[in-house]
């Protein structure tokens, strides 16, 4: 287990933390008026987190086998020289998103009116996660990679299986640190989710740009690092 590997993983994971699922709504939920009930949104963000690790033993399982029918091709050259070009070109693409002004958020404001109309039940909190999660899963690319750096690793299933849970965890990190915080500290933090709110709002146009660059930085990092190109011109 290289140290490349979980610095790509813990990036990605970080980058998974700002989607609708895992921020955009708990924020929602954390401003709705009334005390917190902490137990309901850890409902939440447990529903979502299981959804993401299934999904991910599935893809990791079905790469798995992948992996072992081409015996071993995805680790050849070419194909690591299409990942290093895959990488470029999500970072190139990105800024065809980010430097653009943002467009109308309506997708966005239409997720906010679903979170605050809810009656914050635990049901209708595990129905919510698990359909932001469905929403989620054509455009989760953060995760695709990260599954994909999982799959070519050479590690053994429980380090497999380890490293997705430690994934997903650092997903919704960010959320539970703000649910902690506003339990803690409700009039300190209160504020903070507002602003917060504000930039969701207006810059979730160009989110996408920002998870498109990252996504592909690490992973054209990745086959960098394994294709031996940073070694080779550090020793030049």
């Amino acid at each position: 287990m290289s140290l490349e590997l979980l610095l790509s993983l813990a990036g990605l994971a970080l980058v998974d933390s700002t989607s609708i699922g895992t921020l955009f709504i708990p924020v929602w939920l954390l401003l709705a008026s009334g005390p917190v009930n902490a137990r309901r949104i850890l409902v939440y963000l447990g529903t979502i987190t299981a959804f993401y690790f299934a999904v991910g033993l599935l893809l990791v399982l079905g790469g798995s086998r992948l992996a072992d029918l081409l015996g071993g091709a995805l680790d050849n050259r070419p194909v690591l020289w299409a990942q290093l070009a895959l990488g470029i070109g999500l970072f190139v693409l990105s800024f065809r998103y980010g430097g653009k002004r943002p467009r109308r958020s309506g997708g966005v404001l239409r997720w906010r009116d679903r979170a605050t109309a809810g009656d914050s039940s635990v049901r209708w909190l595990v129905g919510l996660a698990l359909l932001a999660a469905l929403a989620e899963v054509a455009t989760m690319l953060p995760y695709l990679g990260a599954v994909g750096l999982l799959t070519t690793s050479g590690l053994g299933a429980a380090e497999i299986v380890g490293l997705l849970a430690g994934y997903c965890l650092v997903m919704v990190l960010p959320a539970v640190v703000l649910l902690a915080a506003r339990v803690t500290w409700p009039r300190l933090v209160e504020p903070v989710l507002a602003r917060l709110n504000a930039w969701i709002t207006r810059t979730s146009g160009s989110m996408l740009g920002w998870i498109l660059g990252i996504a592909g930085f690490l992973l054209a990092r990745d086959a960098a690092v394994r294709l031996g190109l940073f070694d080779a011109w550090i020793s030049r």
